[in-house]
């Protein structure tokens, strides 16, 4: 998912199929989008103790969706392989993987969640550069194929040691009326919807940018997503470990803010180096939004409610699944076809900047206007 900036930016070079900016920005919005939402149903199922199913399930789905990709050379073939295939993979194995961590710890959780975030991370350091160098050197089928063996690679890991502490007592419904009559969650999952809308838009397009606008050649502006990537690790841990200290929800409020400053900052640019120093710093503070949310969906539970915290989590991430199904073919379409970046990252600073108002809110909801609070 993260490398998804690699190949929009390949896409947008017409050597595999000519499409917009907004259509080809579908296929990795659809992609996150089914990553979230197949939550709504994979919730249940791990809160139902069927952890090994969907480990199953995702594992095939996302090798399987790698080798169909590599046949591809025609934009609906695309959307099928990357988009549905790929994305309803990663969807069996995203809420799991974060829900069984609740199983296994009680101090330091967000830590936890965040060195188990910064994974993925490092994936969109090492397969940007991969996917690049390959394309080159064997061409656009094998280069796919093979990030799709090392995913299979990977994926073993946790299908062979993953498994559940806490034997589920019951089965558990889709959906969990409670979360929402404390106004809380549905605020938090309103803000994140909103959050969402505009997080990937530069991870789709700051690659694209800095080789349209001249900044840098094709193949150096590949290099843009790994290091954006490479910030994003530390900012998914560093964060996280002082969030265990004053709380996830007061580590995300400030570090949004920051997100949204930034995305307006890449409309000031004007040479590579500019676009590096962006992409380092957005980078950082935009792996809060991947790593604190699970925390503050686990910390707005009661804990008498916790035995449902996948399905919450499901339900959560369905409703902010909808904001990354938005934010990118809007931000593509206010592109054009001139590629006229200025309205995409105002596009993406407004709503990010709407999320962490939403983020205010929330936490006034929980502890009024005090300040020194753990939240």
């Amino acid at each position: 998912m993260n490398t998804f900036g690699v190949y929009q930016a390949y896409y947008e070079s017409g050597l595999l199929f000519k499409a917009s900016s907004s259509n080809i920005s579908w296929i990795g919005s659809v992609q996150s989008f089914l990553m979230l939402v197949v939550g709504a149903v994979t919730g249940p199922v791990f809160d139902a103790g069927h952890l090994r199913l969907l480990l199953v399930g995702g594992t095939f789905g996302v090798t399987f969706g790698h080798m169909m990709l590599s046949l591809v050379h025609e934009f609906w073939q695309a959307i099928l392989a990357q988009s549905f295939v790929i994305g309803l993979g990663a969807g069996l194995l995203f809420v799991p993987s974060l829900a069984v961590i609740s199983q296994y710890f009680d101090t330091r959780m967000v830590t936890a969640m965040g060195l188990a975030m910064s994974g993925s991370s490092l994936g969109g350091v090492i397969y940007p550069i991969m996917f690049n160098k390959l394309v080159q050197q064997i061409g656009f089928p094998w280069a796919v194929r093979t990030i799709g063996f090392m995913a299979l690679g990977m994926l073993m890991i946790p299908l062979f040691t993953m498994k559940l502490r806490v034997k589920p007592p019951s089965k558990r419904a889709i959906l969990d009326k409670t979360a929402f009559t404390d106004l809380t969650m549905p605020t938090f999952m309103l803000s994140g919807f909103f959050g969402y809308i505009g997080l990937l838009i530069p991870f789709f397009y700051i690659s694209f940018t800095a080789s349209a606008k001249g900044y840098a050649s094709t193949d150096l502006s590949f290099y843009v997503v790994p290091m954006l990537n490479a910030a994003s690790i530390f900012g998914r841990v560093v964060p996280a470990i002082i969030a265990d200290k004053i709380g996830p929800l007061n580590m995300l409020i400030p570090t949004a803010a920051v997100t949204a400053v930034i995305a307006y900052c890449i409309i000031a640019v004007r040479n590579f180096a500019g676009i590096v120093v962006i992409a380092i710093f957005y980078g950082f503070f935009s792996g809060t939004y991947i790593s604190l949310p699970p925390a503050i969906f686990i910390q707005l539970t009661p804990p008498d409610k916790r035995h449902l915290i996948g399905t919450r989590m499901g339900m959560g991430f369905t409703i902010i699944g909808l904001g990354i199904l938005i934010g990118t073919p809007v931000a593509g379409a206010i592109a054009g076809p001139d590629n006229y970046f200025t309205g995409v990252y105002i596009w993406s600073g407004t709503t990010l900047m709407t999320a962490c108002v939403g983020l205010l809110i929330v936490r006034y909801m929980r502890v009024g206007l005090k300040v020194k609070i753990k939240v």
